[in-house]
């Protein structure tokens, strides 16, 4: 039985071992320009040199937001369309009204304008 997850064991060292190398060849072999731009933390899009209760536009996790959303969504039809010769007209109605109700979704969200930024 273990047997089985024997090829996962082996795709996760040699992912892992990947990372590891080439994070070793960018940090001996890449560029060590350091400047304060650069080396300056950042977060949100805004500068973060003032107070830290200062207002800011919510619309920059507004697109995140929506982005993952409707990645997501995206993302539940990969394993129907892998499976879809098997279900038939069963899988595909459901389906169907899925990308309806996104489609609704995304038609919402853009008569909104929650995807402009100006």
């Amino acid at each position: 039985m273990l047997a089985n997850y024997f090829p996962v064991l082996v795709f996760m060292l040699i992912g892992l071992a990947a990372g590891i190398l080439f994070l070793a060849l960018g940090t001996l072999l890449g560029p060590k320009r350091h400047y304060a731009e650069k080396d300056a933390p950042f977060e949100c899009g805004f500068e973060a040199f003032e107070n830290a209760r200062m207002k800011f536009d919510v619309r920059y996790y507004l697109v995140a937001i929506l982005f993952i959303l409707f990645d997501l969504e995206v993302a539940f039809m990969i394993p129907w369309a892998v499976v879809f010769k098997d279900l038939g007209m069963a899988g595909f109605w459901p389906m169907l009204v899925f990308i309806a109700v996104l489609g609704i979704g995304f038609v919402y969200e853009w008569k909104k304008g929650a995807l402009e930024w100006e």
